[in-house]
């Protein structure tokens, strides 16, 4: 006699069936949001101490080969470091996901696991620089948040029953009432520790961006009335120094429209109330100052054209503002340069550092600011301090959130980027972009305002020429210019014919030399060529 194989098995009491897979995916993605919470607000007690993330992803940019750097930024421009960030996010939480559906049998292996992923963020802060051993605090709390997350959530797993779909028999039913209450009463409690869990850390998370020494920092800055300068150089600029000309750059680019390339995860948040610059190596007498004392020294406002050096042909990596600032030749000068030193290393609270020659400090008005277009330094562009160096592009000059100034010589310190594949010294090269029409546009016939801007710091521009398809090189309408360091405005009016039209422009600088035609890019020391468009005048 045969058994009958339709008959529901039922498993003994004590070996219960485990919970579903995705639900111990679920509780490991959630015990690794946790510990990204924790870690986040750890941070966010210190503008010292890197977030777990941001310290790893800050190691992966300083373990990575160049040519692996370079295809980043060339593939993503600015899009690169929140694309790593995001990367390193989706991979933790991926790896917890496992961990978690392991912690269904093994809690305590799985437990380890987590704990083997926050010890990577402990170790990518303890290599943070610039900082020293408290910088892998966030870490630390962050992996024991995670592993006792995941050990209350494998707990909760652990009493979770599924829906009984067996159908016994009438005899049976008493029996399957109380193992479906029990069920039922282990499913709300594994969903309450989930939803805690959930909650906690967002909590954090939100805590972290809003709270804490950031609002400090914000309240700071904010109440902050910067002095007024002692010398206003170039300024008011004159009122035909721009062009009335839809669509063209304005003559000083806004603090929220302005560029930012940097190499900051995290925008670091300093308390100008204790923050200090000091002036150290190959000097006669090292100096430390407060940000206090340097406002009150003889301030001056000056219109300058900051360039990134990865500013490809027609980009929009440039701008101009007024700074305000204290002339890095009188702090120099207080501490007294040793005659062997040729370099001028910035060095930023994050250990970033651009390096220039100390000949650039004294034969033009290079410049330690604390303000930008009227107001107190935006967070984003190095509040509370920053280096600004006319004609050099800002890799080698324009330290943000500057804490240092190394006297130093360029045969024994390779600054930041140098060691992947830059040049040493970066001097701004002449160039001229087309702001209208923009490429690909459709226009009408008529006349069509070709209209950019050009610059050439410390050089200036002389002059811009438009070359309509082949035909012979105009000479645009110059606006007045600021000084030799700003960019001019430009403007060419054309009698626009119908057809498909090339566009392009070059410059040429109070030297004499005019923007070069062949295009190289921006590797090792920034891109040359005309900016070339194509429009469309309808018939």
């Amino acid at each position: 006699m045969t058994a009958d194989t339709t008959a529901p098995v039922r498993r003994p009491p004590d070996h219960p069936a485990p919970a579903p897979r995705w639900l111990g995916a679920v509780s490991g993605a959630l015990a690794a949001t946790a510990a990204l919470g924790a870690g986040e607000l750890t941070a966010a007690l210190s503008s010292r101490w890197p977030s777990p993330v941001v310290a790893i992803a800050d190691r992966v940019v300083v373990l990575s080969p160049t040519p692996v750097t370079a295809w980043a930024i060339r593939t993503f421009g600015t899009l690169d470091k929140p694309l790593l960030v995001g990367a390193i996010v989706v991979v933790l939480a991926a790896a917890a996901a496992g961990l978690g559906m392991r912690a269904r049998r093994r809690p305590l292996l799985a437990a380890a696991g987590v704990a083997g992923l926050g010890g990577v963020a402990v170790l990518a802060g303890l290599l943070a620089p610039e900082v020293g051993p408290s910088a892998a605090l966030p870490g630390v709390v962050a992996t024991v948040v995670g592993v006792l997350a995941l050990l209350t959530l494998a707990a909760g797993l652990a009493r979770y029953r599924p829906p009984l779909d067996e159908r016994p028999g009438p005899a049976a039913d008493r029996e399957e009432a109380a193992d479906r209450g029990a069920a039922d009463g282990g499913r709300r409690r594994f969903l309450l520790l989930a939803a805690t869990v959930g909650a906690g850390a967002v909590a954090m998370g939100t805590a972290s961006r809003f709270l804490l020494a950031r609002f400090e920092v914000d309240a700071a800055r904010e109440a902050l009335a910067l002095p007024r300068p002692t010398e206003r150089r170039d300024l008011p600029a004159p009122a035909d120094a721009s062009l009335d000309v839809d669509g063209l750059s304005p003559l000083f680019t806004p603090n929220d429209a302005f560029y930012r390339i940097d190499t900051a995860f995290s925008v670091p948040r300093i308390d100008p109330r204790t923050h200090q610059l000091r002036v150290t190596g190959m000097v006669d007498r090292p100096l430390t100052v407060d940000y206090q004392d340097l406002l009150a020294r003889d301030l001056i406002e000056l219109p300058i054209t900051l360039s990134c050096v990865s500013n490809e042909i027609g980009g929009d990596l440039v701008g101009n503002a007024v700074w305000l600032g204290f002339p890095l030749r009188d702090l120099l000068d207080e501490a007294g340069v040793s005659a062997d030193a040729d370099q001028v290393v910035g060095r930023a609270v994050d250990g970033f550092t651009a390096g220039f020659p100390v000949a650039a400090a004294y034969d033009r008005d290079a410049l330690v600011v604390v303000g930008m277009n009227g107001a107190p330094l935006p967070p984003e562009h190095g509040f509370p301090l920053r280096l600004v160096t006319p004609g050099l592009y800002g890799y080698v000059s324009a330290t943000k959130w500057l804490a240092e100034i190394e006297l130093t010589r360029f045969d024994r310190f390779d600054a930041y980027w140098i060691p992947r594949g830059w040049a040493a010294e970066g001097p701004v090269k002449t160039m001229s972009r087309i702001d209208v029409p923009a490429g690909l546009d459709e226009l009408r016939p008529g006349t069509v305002a070709v209209a950019g801007v050009a610059w050439a710091p410390t050089r200036g521009v002389e002059r811009v020429e438009v070359q309509i398809d082949d035909g012979p090189w105009q000479p645009a309408e110059l606006a007045a210019p600021v000084n030799d360091l700003t960019w001019r405005q430009w403007v060419l009016r054309w009698d626009a014919t119908p057809g498909r039209h090339r566009i392009r422009c070059r410059a040429t600088d109070g030297t004499g030399a005019t923007q070069p035609e062949e295009r190289v890019p921006v590797r090792p020391d920034g891109a040359t060529g005309w900016h070339t468009i194509t429009v469309t005048v309808d018939g």
